[in-house]
């Protein structure tokens, strides 16, 4: 049997079929599909993306050079190499290739990002179901789980990680694993609040269903696209604090990322010495990749949320 709900007059999100042990997947990507078909910003963060993952996928290809490779002439480093056919984007005071360190940048960037993306999501979105369906005491302790992770200040956080364990990337997908379900979870609940008191569930729980396919099967596909709207923007959260942590130097020093770039950059103090070319290249993709998670994450506000839409 199929129930059909108009969420929209409830909630204010798009009008959603919800179907009684129905496909999640093929819901979430109808709504994928007219977010990028109706924004045309979330599409571009879209491209932005699909980009970047093309070149963190084929880096070895197009790169010419290790990102640690050391280049030499004649026994001499060439250190500070200005851009050249030779060498796109120079070379550091080190004699390394920037172009074939920003272009393996981009797999760290991305590694982070979806990673903790989906970290978010996940644990953000199970949360909010749980403690929206459930409600009572068990409400009660995940909020106030919640009300703790907003109180811990997050970059702090993942540098008192680092100084617990070994400096690497998962550290921050850890943290913002540990940390940033919370907005997510927040959302959920307040959704599944309202949309469990709808007919479709009380016609679930009639029927015989239990509360794990009544949660996931009859009231999430209404949901998740709020996931991939906070996931989104987890994205660029991400990549912004991998970037920020690397710049500090609590990073993994055997891997290259474009903070790690900006950071080589200001010790050598390339700055002063002009060298634009070491230090607007990963700067600028640092800003592309977060844009483009944050036009993403519009275009689901204004799918779901149609009150935001200009008239």
């Amino acid at each position: 049997m199929q129930h059909e709900i108009k969420v929209n007059e409830i909630t204010g999100i798009t009008d959603a079929k919800v179907l009684s042990g129905g496909s999640l997947l093929t819901n979430f990507l109808r709504t994928n599909a007219e977010v990028f078909k109706r924004d045309r910003l979330a599409l571009t963060g879209l491209i932005i993306l699909v980009f970047f993952a093309l070149i963190a996928i084929f880096a070895p290809v197009i790169a010419p050079r290790g990102p640690f490779e050391v280049i030499e002439a004649d026994g001499f480093w060439l250190s500070n190499e200005k851009p050249s056919t030779d060498y796109l984007l120079g070379t550091t005071n080190l004699g390394r290739d920037i172009f074939s360190q920003l272009i393996y940048g981009s797999r760290v960037a991305l590694l982070v990002g979806f990673s903790a993306a989906l970290a978010v999501a996940v644990i953000g979105t199970i949360v909010g179901l749980i403690a929206g369906f459930y409600g009572g005491w068990v409400d009660t302790i995940l909020m106030r789980l919640a009300d703790v992770a907003f109180g811990i200040p997050f970059l702090p956080f993942i540098i008192v990680l680092v100084a617990f364990l070994t400096p690497s990337i998962w550290i921050i997908v850890l943290a913002m694993a540990m940390l940033l379900w919370r907005d997510t979870s927040r959302v959920i609940r307040s959704q599944v609040l309202v949309v469990k008191e709808q007919a479709f569930v009380s016609a679930g729980k009639v029927s015989g269903a239990s509360n794990l396919r009544i949660i996931f099967l009859y009231i999430a596909p209404s949901i998740l696209p709020l996931s991939a709207l906070y996931g989104s923007l987890a994205i660029g959260w991400a990549i912004l604090t991998e970037a920020s942590v690397s710049f500090l130097g609590f990073s993994d020093p055997d891997v290259v990322s474009w903070g790690f770039m900006l950071q080589d950059a200001f010790n050598s103090q390339a700055l002063s010495r002009g060298a634009y070319y070491w230090i607007i290249p990963p700067g600028l993709a640092i800003m592309l990749t977060v844009m483009s998670g944050f036009f993403i994450s519009r275009g689901y506000e204004e799918v779901l949320f149609p009150r935001l839409r200009k008239h």
